[in-house]
């Protein structure tokens, strides 16, 4: 058997994205709904994920290309806002318990017509769906992206028994295998994730068809341009003031 190539991970990125493209074209167009509705109603997105999920947040909230109404909710908040000591970001405890989620809500303060994106590819740990009870419980729309297949092997975390996608109002399948690598090693295992590209590609893709819809309304785009070109600092700031206080961009 051969060992992983860059090669092979190239031709297995192309066909994840081929394949989650076009499975998950629906649900997309679902999310951009609900996300334009929420702006329409001056709510925002609040973008959460955990581990490497985090990166799905990272591609909602804050970034060039992006939409400005967008806050990033992140596990170390709960150190940053919240109080709590540094030791309490050592281990998988904070990911995997739910003793957080309430904090988390608390410190973003969300409108009552914000929407959330969370990403989790097990879908399972106590923290991202204990955060998406409580969105759900106080009458927010939620978007879950995960994976459907890795998902349904593993046991939940939250003591309810509940999954994330359980919770969603739209549920993405970010394509991810069971673990997540894809490329086979001649040792035993696997190697190389995928998620995290798959993930990226459908926040970009959401992200087109609200700007869509906004557009085919007669409206503006709230867009960030690059902070790096000119004029995109004072084009941010202006947009940014619409949100003041609602929205972090810590680094």
């Amino acid at each position: 058997m051969p060992t992983p190539s860059a090669a092979e991970f190239a031709a297995a990125a192309h066909a994840a994205i081929d394949r989650v493209s076009k499975e998950q074209a629906e649900g997309v167009v679902g999310a951009a709904e609900l996300i334009v509705a929420a702006l329409a109603a001056d709510g925002i997105v609040q973008a959460f994920g955990t581990g490497h999920s985090e990166a799905l947040a990272m591609e909602i909230a804050g970034r060039a290309g992006g939409l400005v109404p967008s806050n990033r909710i992140a596990l170390r908040d709960v150190v940053l806002y919240g109080g709590r000591p540094l030791e309490a970001l050592a281990g998988p405890e904070l990911e995997r318990g739910t003793d957080s989620a309430a904090l988390l809500y608390e410190l973003a303060a969300p409108h009552p017509a914000d929407v959330f994106v969370l990403a989790s590819n097990s879908g399972v740990n106590g923290c991202v769906v204990e955060l998406a009870r409580l969105a759900k419980e106080n009458g927010h729309p939620l978007i879950a992206i995960t994976s459907a297949e890795h998902t349904a092997r593993v046991e939940p975390k939250h003591p309810s028994g509940l999954r994330l996608r359980d919770l969603a109002d739209v549920a993405l399948d970010n394509g991810a295998p069971y673990g997540d690598a894809v490329l086979p090693m001649s040792g035993g295992g696997r190697a190389c994730g995928i998620s995290s590209i798959t993930a990226a590609l459908l926040a970009q893709q959401i992200v087109a068809e609200v700007i869509a819809r906004i557009e085919a309304a007669g409206g503006v785009p709230p867009v960030y341009l690059s902070a790096n070109i000119p004029g995109g600092d004072e084009h941010n700031r202006v947009l940014e003031a619409r949100y003041a206080g609602r929205i972090r961009r810590t680094a």
